[in-house]
């Protein structure tokens, strides 16, 4: 039987709307954080409990001193791809669109303290690995169903909690956005093989608030006493908030304090008396563990 060629169009443009539906979602917006205990911007220092570090990366981790944060090449440092959407402030998702197909080139994503962070639709190719390495990364995206699919190459060395757990700048992080309604679930799967023993696995949560500002974010670097060039550390076995760290969680000595380990359930049974059980909470300790 021959197909007239009204017929041949509505077959086609019905074989095709699956995927067509599936770019109906929009992410396009103003969006504010939800917080949950997992989703803190004050963490201790010393505290990778979670975090699937190997040696190299628990070694890079131990080594973190946070008066690097006065040296004025890091005090305007922008948050990078791996940890931004962890980050403390609104989110504001525009769109790029082709103004003679009608068709999503990009979207937008931009937060406070963040730089440009483009993710093409546009079936653009990454490009080749000696590129430069930025705090945005490239970021290429393709649908499945009604999520979108986000690949992200071409980072800079960041930190995936704020006390010295870093990723390399040959991580490769795979993110999932899914929206139901108000709210939007951001899913990160960062891939390291330098730092990582294998993925790390993270999510948060936002929910759309029309006509929220993310803030300007002007900054201007100057001396706090650190002078600029100098690379402030700990040698290995000197990091003095370790101790503090296993006192508070009760983790005994030759107990990881990171690695996959620690990052299922079965750990928790690894945990002794601590500060916590004894009924010491954060508003007797100072950061650092350093009591008040």
């Amino acid at each position: 039987m021959r197909l007239t060629r009204l017929g041949t169009a509505m077959l086609s443009a019905l074989l095709a709307w699956p995927a067509a539906a599936s770019a109906q979602i929009d992410f396009s917006g103003e969006w504010t954080p939800v917080r949950s205990m997992d989703n803190t911007e004050d963490p201790w220092i010393g505290d990778w409990v979670g975090l699937p570090l190997n040696d190299v990366g628990r070694a890079r981790a131990e080594a973190w001193n946070a008066s690097l944060l006065s040296l004025p090449e890091y005090q305007c440092r922008p948050h990078g791809w791996a940890y931004i959407y962890r980050g403390p402030t609104q989110l504001r998702i525009s769109k790029a669109v082709d103004p003679f197909t009608r068709q999503i080139v990009s979207y937008e994503p931009e937060w406070h303290q963040s730089t440009n962070m483009p993710v093409y639709l546009d079936g653009r190719e990454h490009p080749p690995e000696e590129s430069a390495h930025t705090w945005g990364g490239f970021s290429t995206a393709a649908w499945e169903g009604d999520m979108l699919r986000i690949t992200t190459t071409h980072l800079k060395e960041d930190y995936i909690r704020r006390n010295g757990a870093m990723v390399s700048d040959e991580a490769k992080v795979t993110t999932w956005w899914i929206r139901r309604g108000d709210y939007l679930t951001w899913i990160n799967i960062v891939h390291d093989r330098i730092y990582l023993s294998e993925p790390l696995i993270r999510s948060a949560e936002y929910r759309l608030t029309v006509n929220s500002i993310v803030p300007a974010h002007p900054c201007t670097a100057v001396f706090e006493g650190l002078e600029k060039g100098h690379v402030l550390h700990y040698l290995p076995g000197e990091n003095p908030f370790i101790k503090d760290l296993r006192q508070r969680y009760g983790i005994a000595a030759g107990v990881p304090t990171s690695g996959a380990e620690t990052m299922y359930p079965e750990f928790a049974g690894k945990l002794g008396e601590s500060d916590w059980s004894r009924g010491v909470r954060g508003s007797s300790l100072g950061a650092g563990g350093i009591r008040r």
